[in-house]
């Protein structure tokens, strides 16, 4: 379903007179930023690969703009460990390069150490979901949550217009998003091997 097909459904679902296309849409907007809050599903994964050769080595990476949450950094098979600000900076002074070991997030980029002189650097995160700008704008929640997505919005049109549906529609929409999650992590154990590709290559 694209946006406009989950405004109509959403209002015939309301049915009430006094609910605008404009105020649907935002109930539907503000749907779609509380569920990207909690929901965290393989098919909102990404990766970012950075490609070093640098002799002097790579002591950060930029953040994507879409990055929700990290998941892993890696290098060479090596699963970095994230630590402190205060600890990554006391580290970095020493200026040692090498196999990074250790990450923190500072801002918009990612703090690695010790810093790698050649080989690729992988961020694997959730990555943010697609604003529905128009009426046949998708994303992740459009395509398979779209009823997580319409009953998160009617609870919103709920609280606005002081609808006594509130609870039913909010009980809907705790019940899909557990679902939905629940769904995921047993995909995630079941022993399926799931290959990630790099959705951005970039080179220092």
């Amino acid at each position: 379903m694209n946006k406009g097909q989950i405004r109509a459904h959403f209002i015939a679902l309301l049915n009430r007179s006094d609910c605008t296309n404009a105020l649907a849409d935002t109930f539907i907007d503000q749907a779609n930023t509380r569920i990207k809050r909690t929901l965290r599903i393989p098919s909102m994964e990404k990766q970012y690969a950075l490609t070093v050769s640098s002799a002097s080595g790579v002591a950060s990476l930029v953040i994507p703009a879409d990055l929700l949450e990290i998941i892993e950094l890696y290098y060479d098979g090596t699963t970095m460990v994230r630590i402190p600000l205060h600890e990554m900076i006391a580290y970095q002074k020493t200026g040692e390069v090498g196999t990074p070991q250790f990450f923190c997030r500072e801002g918009g980029s990612i703090k690695i150490f010790p810093k790698p002189v050649s080989g690729i650097v992988y961020l694997n995160y959730y990555a943010d979901l697609a604003d529905l700008a128009t009426d046949s704008a998708e994303n992740t929640l459009t395509v398979i949550a779209s009823d997580l997505l319409t009953y998160t919005a009617l609870g919103y049109a709920a609280d606005y217009f002081l609808d006594e549906r509130g609870q039913v529609f909010d009980g809907k929409a705790g019940q899909f998003l557990a679902e939905i999650q629940e769904h995921a992590n047993t995909a995630e154990q079941s022993g399926v091997n799931q290959v990630m590709r790099p959705t951005q290559l970039y080179e220092d």
